[in-house]
């Protein structure tokens, strides 16, 4: 028995679409059978509705796996439910567990119409994750400690403007957000303020051409489960990277030492423990504050995916050292996987040559 985590997207996606895939490469028991029960908030209906086509998932477990819990060897009828961080590069390596029925593929097909996406026309989507989100759908915690994760989505404004000059669609996502899209280009749909339904949630993360996200968010993950282009901007901390991510760009926020007045290098992250950091008040202890990354980094890096994916991307033999350097200075035993497929930005490397010292 074991509980789904629907009340977060991310983890609602990540950690049981790794659970499928664990189970797949034979890192269970396949003598088992397992059954799930949804946790008391669903986030996302659409995403409950295809899990529940897709695993054994029942009311009645919960209260049996609430009396298996003071039963003696407990341990061994609770599912070992995997965290969202795939140390093992399983995505790359197994199918997609979700797939939508015919009548939501012509549903979404039609939504992307009305949206005014013409038919096979590419688009991407686009998210900044902000803290009004979490603030607004459970008021009574404090999520300050996650500030550091929020990031402006003004500065993905140059980013999608220039990729709608390549025939691109653009489609702000999210939940709640702050203000509408300061823009007027009308291949730039701010979906997140006008027309967000749950069902679309799903559907625009799994058939988006490629996806951009400033600052670590849940959204983010239903592309990754769908197997979908990732580009990280913002990234903080660096620990929580998906290294052995299939087709994933990455740029961190930089760190500012506010006494000494000056940015921190790699090696000074991994010293002090910065590189891991995940509350708001680890950075502010040792007097450090995170640097958003502007726009003009985050178009760079879209423009370095979008040349990636269409087979005109060059690099020389100084950016891949430079990629090596970089990862050099993390303890290889506590990379994902001890592996590293990622690439960072190339552009940001080469005019971030001081974190290398």
């Amino acid at each position: 028995f074991g509980q789904l985590n629907s009340d977060r997207i991310g983890h609602f996606a990540a950690n049981t679409e790794l659970y499928l895939c664990e189970r797949d490469m034979g890192m269970y028991n396949r003598r088992t059978l397992d059954v799930f029960y949804h946790s008391s908030l669903i986030c996302n209906h659409q995403l409950k509705k295809m899990w529940d086509r897709t695993l054994r998932v029942s009311r009645f477990a919960r209260p049996i796996a609430m009396i298996n819990r003071w039963l003696p060897g407990s341990e061994s009828h609770v599912i070992p439910i995997p965290s969202d961080r795939d140390i093992h590069g399983l995505l790359p390596r197994t199918k997609v567990h979700l797939s939508f029925t015919s009548d939501e593929e012509h549903l979404g097909t039609r939504l992307l119409r009305e949206m005014g996406i013409p038919a096979n026309t590419p688009f991407v989507c686009f998210h900044a994750r902000e803290s009004i989100y979490l603030n607004s759908v459970q008021p009574y915690r404090d999520w300050s400690h996650h500030d550091y994760r929020n990031t402006n989505i003004d500065n993905c404004i140059d980013a999608v403007e220039e990729l709608t000059h390549h025939g691109y669609y653009c489609v702000r996502m999210g939940s709640i957000v702050k203000e509408a899209l300061n823009t007027d280009n009308p291949k730039i749909i701010d979906y997140a303020a006008k027309q967000r339904t749950e069902f679309l949630d799903i559907f625009l993360g799994a058939k988006c051409h490629f996806f951009i996200y400033s600052g670590p968010s849940g959204i983010s993950e239903i592309p990754a489960i769908f197997r979908r282009p990732l580009v990280c901007a913002n990234q903080i901390p660096i620990f929580f990277v998906p290294t052995i991510g299939h087709n994933v760009l990455f740029i961190p926020k930089k760190l500012w030492h506010k006494t000494e007045k000056r940015l921190i290098t790699l090696r000074e992250m991994v010293e002090t423990g910065a590189w891991k950091f995940q509350r708001t008040k680890n950075y502010e202890e040792i007097d450090l504050e995170w640097i958003e990354n502007t726009s003009e980094e985050i178009s760079s890096l879209v423009l370095e995916m979008y040349e990636s994916l269409n087979g005109t991307l060059q690099t020389t033999d100084e950016d891949d050292e430079l990629q090596q350097r970089f990862w050099a200075f993390f303890p290889k035993n506590e990379i994902h996987g001890k592996i590293v497929k990622i690439r960072i930005g190339a552009d940001f490397l080469r005019n971030n040559k001081f974190l290398l010292d």
